[in-house]
């Protein structure tokens, strides 16, 4: 075990190189499932959650062979088995990709349920509904803790999902690659991932067309082949060391990122009052530590991403006036704000909305990370407070943030990780 120390109350100076998109890479590592080939992955995030799927398309079978820290190859000829029951599977919630991959190439899949954070009911329903109307027959053992999903065939269709979901929208997207026919996503998610992902395919010989807008058209291939592509930026891992500037105060220019994606972020630092400039692969973000209220709703791309939600409850713990904080895709992401409290902060939470009231300083507090991005926004509070801070649980962070500790003390910060 180990937790991350931090002394703060030090601005934040100079570039920070944003890493490939977990969350791109997490669903376009099952997608190389389909090649039957070759593929070769670049600019790949060193995290958790690559670890646990490399290690499940190892066990799989796959020769998973990492040539440098960016670039892994993944020879998935070998595969020859569809159940994916194991550890490492159970570890994290983007496993369930594995679903839409297997059950494309094998026609057969058996999955373990997945884990990965819990803030609330996260449900499958609406990929298992996907599959369904794909073809295939699905078993729910939820006692054993595994799906087991099964087709003679998959012919595309016409699906409307309920609810706007990127997974769901991904693994449907997966299954229906190699089904016969045309398949129609209607009210499909947008996120920049979902986009990587098709992009990711269509080089693999793939048929897709409307990935970013609401209906995405896939025309089913018998084969897919191998191939190179390189993982888009970060955009919450961008997003996190924006806020922690504008909460610390400095100047930071975050590299290797794609400033379209942060548009959302950017305006409300703006309103803020940091000073935003962008460029064609960088924002440098510019803040005095004084901050003002704003209110902030999460809505699905292009709107506010509620994975940055918990980071700028932490940036506006000391912003002058009331805050609004409205989380319209989780039902209950706000369940850190109890460990937000310990620093100081006087936050209410009513429902799905949060009401923050600025302070004048926060202190430093020993507390814990009950998720991932909550746990991001345990470090940005500890960089803001006066005093010493102690962050447990931070595996969490392990495994959406590379090398967090490092990336933070080249722009100045007192932070070290340390065994327990």
């Amino acid at each position: 075990m180990e937790h991350l120390l931090i002394k703060g109350s030090n601005p934040l100076n100079g570039e920070v190189v944003i890493s490939g998109a977990k969350n791109a890479v997490v669903a376009i590592i099952p997608a190389a499932i389909l090649a039957n080939d070759i593929c070769i992955i670049d600019n790949l995030p060193r995290i958790e959650d690559v670890k646990c799927l490399e290690d499940s398309l190892t066990k799989l079978g796959a020769h998973c062979q990492l040539i440098d820290d960016r670039t892994l190859t993944i020879d998935s000829s070998t595969i020859k088995s569809y159940n994916a029951t194991f550890d490492s599977v159970r570890k994290i919630r983007a496993s369930y990709y594995l679903m839409g991959a297997l059950l494309a190439r094998f026609k057969r899949a058996e999955v373990a349920l997945p884990g990965g954070c819990n803030f609330g009911t996260r449900p499958i329903d609406l990929h298992l509904k996907g599959f369904r109307a794909l073809g295939a027959e699905i078993i729910e053992d939820y006692d054993a803790g595994i799906i087991s999903l099964k087709a003679d065939r998959l012919k595309g269709t016409n699906i409307f999902l309920d609810t706007v979901s990127v997974g769901a929208t991904i693994n449907i997207m997966l299954a229906a690659t190699m089904a016969e026919g045309v398949t129609t996503i209607e009210n499909a998610a947008k996120e920049p991932h979902i986009v990587d992902t098709a992009n990711f395919l269509n080089m693999l010989g793939a048929k897709i067309k409307g990935a970013g807008t609401d209906v995405i058209r896939i025309t089913g291939v018998e084969k897919l082949h191998g191939n190179e592509y390189m993982i888009i930026p970060d955009q919450i891992e961008a997003g996190t060391y924006m806020i922690a500037t504008a909460a610390c105060g400095g100047h930071v220019s975050v590299r290797n990122i794609i400033p379209k994606h942060m548009d959302s972020l950017s305006a409300k630092l703006r309103e803020m009052g940091c000073t935003i400039e962008e460029g064609d692969d960088y924002i440098d973000v510019i803040s005095d530590g004084r901050l003002s209220a704003i209110r902030v709703k999460t809505m699905a791309y292009p709107g506010f991403p509620t994975d940055l939600q918990p980071q700028m409850a932490a940036g506006l713990a000391k912003a002058d006036g009331i805050s609004i904080l409205t989380e319209t895709v989780w039902e209950n992401r706000f369940q850190y704000i109890d460990q937000l409290k310990k620093f100081g902060c006087d936050i209410n939470v009513d429902g799905r909305i949060a009401t923050i009231r600025g302070v004048p300083q926060l202190n430093g507090a020993e507390v814990i990370a009950t998720d991932l991005r909550a746990g991001a926004a345990m470090v940005i509070a500890g960089l803001a407070a006066a005093g010493t801070t102690k962050i447990g649980n931070i595996r969490f962070i392990d495994r959406g943030y590379e090398q967090i500790e490092y990336k933070l003390k080249a722009l100045g910060a007192d932070i070290k990780r340390v065994k327990n």
